[in-house]
């Protein structure tokens, strides 16, 4: 398995080491930022935690580069809590166990958190070296980046001095990101009736699992499938077909990860429950064939459960499956602007039916303000059919590509000269905060880039090892080239 503290750059992967054996899932992470905190307090640099709780430590000039540019290392605390159905794992507990897989490092069962565990480990790095040529840097630990962006939404001006931005939080080490989409959170509520389980009945549990799963942003593209989709497009068919009954159902549960996971409990006719069964193996075959290549492990069964005692009522049964059936999910739209990338896009992320109420939570994006609202009124249409409540919360704008960027420029000619290769300069289909931190200081020159991160989100999530070699050379190299003001 190997020890990643081994690995070169050997102080940039003993702090990711250090990172991994702190939980920190989203909301949680008041332990890792008290170690961020403590790390700038014993370096004796300026460390600072705001209201909201970004720490932000500043480092002075080396000799004789004080009168280049300040330079804002930026990259969020929190990682995305996802893993198998068969891992015992307590995110607010436990330590993330990396394994060295050839040339990757991944978790067992779960996610590694190398999104963003790795860009904090490389900003911990270049503020601990003392031989690294750079202007003033700030290095700027936000909160909450993966479940509502908390952290730079509670950004005030007059926090940060520098002049240029680097997020460390890209995944894709040859490529220079200039711009993101942004995106909307859009849930539906619904109360629902509920009857005693008819007589004569068999229930059974069918679960859709073994899926992929991943971003929401990043991997929509991908063609993989969404459980709550299967179940549902499932239930609408054995409504049709076997008259089932829905006891209760639930799919997913982060809004920025495609789910991979869902189950419903459904009563049968007792006469019908050998062709139902039959009925699910067909419908398993067939997923499997529609997904064949996304979803090699896809897994769709039913197995008997005990009775439940209440059922939805009909009416609400046949309008709650057909509003979720039809709601918007995956790419909706590519871009006009640049070739390959997904413009619009929704994830239905997480829906439940239990005890008598439906929620149903997606996370909308776009690098298209009007068409990301466009989308999220679409979806909210869906369910105001069905009189649902409907709630649009989180919004956050996109960062528009600006081509003329100095940073970019530098940056671009540092790598082609380190490297032999021209750097792809692109936009992503998934949320940074870029687009917020820019809002608050219109003025910051921004890039963002980080190494080669597979399947963040979900826990086939690994990190490429001659990447972050590579990522932190050239991020050292870039703060030395940093122009004069």
């Amino acid at each position: 398995m190997g020890d990643i503290r081994n690995l070169e750059p050997k102080p940039l992967w003993n702090f990711f080491y250090d990172i991994t054996q702190i939980p920190h899932p989203s909301k949680k992470e008041k332990r890792i930022a008290e170690y961020v905190e403590k790390f700038g307090k014993e370096h004796k640099l300026e460390t600072i935690v705001d209201k909201v709780g970004n720490v932000l430590i500043r480092k002075p000039a080396t000799k004789g580069m004080e009168k280049r540019k300040g330079i804002i290392l930026q990259t969020h605390l929190d990682m995305v809590p996802q893993k198998n159905n068969d891992k015992k794992h307590d995110f607010e507990k436990d330590p993330i166990q990396t394994v060295i897989d050839g040339d990757w490092v991944k978790a067992s069962g779960t996610t590694l958190g190398a999104d963003n565990g790795i860009g904090v480990a490389s900003a911990l790095a270049v503020l601990a070296s003392k031989d690294l040529q750079h202007g003033l840097v700030e290095a700027l630990f936000t909160i909450d980046e993966e479940t509502g962006m908390t952290g730079v939404f509670g950004l005030k001006k007059g926090f940060l001095k520098g002049d240029i931005l680097m997020n460390l939080d890209s995944e894709d080490e040859h490529e220079l990101c200039v711009g993101c989409a942004g995106g909307i959170d859009v849930s539906a509520t619904k109360k629902y009736k509920e009857e005693t389980a008819p007589a004569r009945m068999t229930a059974y549990r069918v679960t859709a699992k073994g899926l992929r799963g991943g971003h929401s942003g990043v991997d929509i593209s991908l063609g993989r499938a969404n459980s709550n989709k299967l179940m549902f497009r499932f239930m609408m068919q054995a409504e049709s077909d076997f008259g089932i009954r829905l006891a209760e159902a639930a799919g997913g549960n982060l809004r920025n990860a495609i789910p991979r996971e869902s189950f419903a409990v459904l009563l049968v006719a007792s006469a019908k429950a050998k062709a139902f069964e039959k009925f699910v193996k067909g419908y398993e075959k067939m997923y499997r064939a529609e997904f064949a290549e996304p979803e090699p492990d896809l897994s769709f069964t039913c197995k008997k459960c005990e009775m439940p005692s209440k059922v939805m009522t009909k009416p609400d049964q046949f309008q709650i499956l057909r509003a979720v059936f039809v709601c918007p999910n995956g790419v909706q739209r590519m871009s006009q602007a640049m070739k390959g990338l997904v413009e619009t896009s929704n994830n239905m992320a997480i829906v439940k039916c239990l005890k008598g109420s439906l929620e149903v939570h997606n996370l909308c994006r776009s690098s298209v303000n009007t068409s990301k609202e466009s989308t999220a009124w679409r979806i909210a249409a869906v369910f105001h059919l069905i009189g649902a409540k409907v709630t649009m919360s989180g919004g956050y704008p996109g960062w528009k590509p600006n081509m003329a960027s100095p940073v970019l420029k530098i940056m671009g000619s540092t790598y082609k000269k380190m490297f032999g290769t021209e750097a792809d300069i692109k936009a992503i289909h998934a949320g940074l905060e870029c687009a917020i931190i820019g809002g608050v200081y219109p003025d910051l020159d921004m890039i963002s880039f980080g190494p080669t991160i597979k399947h963040p989100h979900s826990p086939d999530e690994k990190v490429n090892i001659p990447s972050v070699k590579k990522f932190y050379a050239f991020l050292c190299e870039s703060l030395k080239q940093v122009p004069v003001k």
